[in-house]
């Protein structure tokens, strides 16, 4: 385990700043008034994943072995092969209160959602004003539960709000939602499409 050099530090912070925005110095040195008695939160790669953990305790992980640690603090997600970084799941519980853009879906739209379909605007119950296309955003069911963080994208067909929130490397990819003779819900699921 060891620390992020400055072009991973680099990579994982514009990718978290993405979904927080300014309030990514939250993530480093938390408020004062909170409960976190004024430590300071690290960021540590092992074996090309981030791990998220309070300083102390990652002091206390150099007593370790590498080939004998497994994991230690919450996954943010992994580097690739390439450089590029990819958040996974684990990372909703830390960058969700921290988020800059927000929506929230009613119950009745939380499984389709889950399943794959794309967000309809009666399912929506309410969102952050000016959410820009391409941006962050945190998606909550309505009793503030967060259920995934992805990336919009603001189409409008008809009565449908596209989110399309992509995230690449989960089942949770979605296309633009095509109302066409003849459609079937198995060509909807093509990798490219036409927009």
């Amino acid at each position: 385990m060891r620390a992020l050099t400055e072009e991973e530090t680099q990579t994982l912070f514009s990718k978290l700043a993405n979904y927080t925005g300014r309030s990514l110095n939250h993530l480093i040195q938390p408020p004062s008034d909170s409960s976190h008695d004024g430590e300071r939160n690290v960021f540590r790669l092992h074996a090309s994943r981030v791990y998220y953990m309070k300083l102390s305790i990652a002091n206390l992980a150099t007593s370790i072995a590498r080939q004998d640690l497994l994991s230690l603090g919450t996954c943010l997600g992994k580097f690739t092969k390439t450089g590029k970084f990819r958040l996974h799941i684990t990372a909703l519980d830390i960058i969700a209160p921290h988020a800059r853009y927000k929506v929230w879906i009613k119950p009745n739209g939380e499984m389709p959602f889950l399943y794959g379909s794309n967000i309809v605007k009666a399912h929506i119950g309410r969102w952050s004003e000016d959410c820009p296309e391409h941006q962050g955003v945190v998606v909550f069911s309505m009793d503030d539960k967060p259920l995934v963080c992805d990336v919009t994208r603001a189409l409008v067909y008809g009565p449908v709000v596209s989110a399309n929130l992509s995230s690449r490397g989960s089942a949770l990819q979605r296309g633009p939602p095509l109302k066409l003779e003849g459609w079937s819900p198995q060509e909807s699921r093509c990798s490219d499409r036409l927009m």
